[in-house]
């Protein structure tokens, strides 16, 4: 019979009616590891669930790498590259990339009988990756190309649409300026996007590149640049450098990142706030054990002197209380899993919490469960705690037998 886990479980479960006070002190300690490992385990995928959320939106539009040309100009319309100078089959041999596509960019100006807009029309191939803008599609299709016709039909967002009263089907009329010459194009609206990522919806148009060639009097090998798409954002850095390699130093080649610095510099922002907040639920969740422990230890003064009496050496005593520390904070964890993962898996599925779309991009608070964050939030949780509880037991080594005998 191992002496030290039965004196343990008296001390946990037992209903000595002169050692009550405890008993709630115990629970309370149980609920406040539970509590805070909850709170952490939301925290984390919640944030997991933005980033990979909204990340996904910025690379869905425009890939995670651009390779282009180099140029001081800061417009929407760059200097055209000669693709025939880009070897894409190396590219796609690049560990990690998954695809590469042609684009080109215009910026003009639609106009309607009551409104106008300035925006970019975006020049697309029959190489462009669509299934991203398909799993946001309001009305309609996306594109399709014929080999030798240039396409009129254009893909925009709802809430250009909704901003010039546009709506399927119906023509409309694009301004440019070329060469100091007004170009006018009609387009027939073919499909009616909304990704929840205003700073796309509300400037890009889709259309066929050829239509941007025609309009900036380019050569059909002359495009606006390659985006390169990637299978994970985490090999991003990696992917990027070894694409510089692929395309040589005639070429800019950048990753989203670049583009988008306010947003992952948000994103960053972000992550420092759920390390303020599990640091600050490991802080709660380790004193409120510490304070259990120490009041456990105080109720159970005497016992710890008779045992001592007998020929208890300290290491039995210590090993009482780690094995009440192993059950408060073991409890406390498989609680908190249960209520911080239930919570987690409620949002994920019903979205219960929504969110302003304008201001988060996305219209609920996203879950993401990594399992690797999960796991490492429970060991850094309960070994943090362990440590931290060997403490108070050190004081057993200082009790006394015959004042632990008097104590009351």
């Amino acid at each position: 019979m191992n002496l030290e886990l039965h004196l343990a479980k008296r001390i946990i479960f037992g209903s000595d009616i002169n050692k009550s006070a405890s008993r709630p002190i115990i629970r309370i300690a149980l609920f406040s590891v539970a509590l805070g490992l909850a709170v952490m385990l939301i925290s984390v995928m919640v944030v997991t669930g933005f980033q990979n959320e909204i990340t996904k939106k910025v690379t869905g539009f425009g890939g995670h790498i651009i390779i282009g040309n180099f140029s001081s100009n800061e417009s929407y319309e760059a200097e055209p590259i000669d693709k025939t100078k880009i070897n894409t089959a190396k590219i796609l041999r690049i560990p990690h990339v998954t695809h590469i596509q042609e684009y080109a960019g215009k910026a003009g100006i639609i106009k309607t009988k009551d409104e106008i807009q300035g925006v970019v029309l975006k020049g697309v191939g029959r190489d462009y990756d669509w299934r991203y803008m398909q799993q946001n599609l309001v009305e309609g299709n996306t594109l399709h190309f014929d080999d030798s016709i240039k396409s009129d039909e254009i893909f925009i967002s709802q809430s250009i649409a909704s901003l010039l009263k546009l709506k399927l089907h119906n023509k409309v009329f694009f301004y440019f300026i070329e060469g100091g010459n007004q170009l006018i194009r009609k387009f027939a609206i073919a499909g009616i996007y909304n990704t929840g990522f205003e700073d796309v919806d509300h400037l890009f148009v889709f259309c066929d590149m050829r239509q941007i060639q025609r309009l900036n009097n380019w050569e059909p090998y002359e495009i606006g640049g390659y985006e390169v798409l990637l299978d994970d954002f985490k090999n991003l850095d990696d992917a990027t450098e070894q694409v510089y390699l692929a395309t040589g130093y005639q070429f800019n080649t950048k990753n989203i990142r670049d583009n988008y610095p306010q947003i992952f510099s948000w994103l960053g922002l972000i992550d420092t706030n759920v390390y303020i907040i599990i640091g600050l639920m490991l802080i709660v969740a380790c004193i409120n054990m510490i304070s259990t422990l120490l009041i456990i230890i105080l109720e159970n003064t005497s016992d710890i002197g008779v045992l001592k009496a007998l020929g208890a050496s300290d290491a039995n005593i210590r090993k009482v209380f780690f094995y009440v520390s192993v059950y408060l904070v073991a409890g406390g964890i498989i609680l908190g899993n249960i209520l911080g993962i239930g919570i987690a898996a409620i949002q994920y599925y019903f979205h219960v919490i929504q969110l302003p779309r304008d201001t988060y991009y996305i219209s609920y608070a996203p879950i993401s469960f990594s399992l690797f964050r999960i796991m490492m939030l429970n060991i850094g949780t309960m070994l943090l705690c362990v440590i931290v509880l060997l403490i108070p037991a050190m004081i057993v080594s200082r009790i006394q037998p015959i004042k632990a005998i008097r104590f009351e």
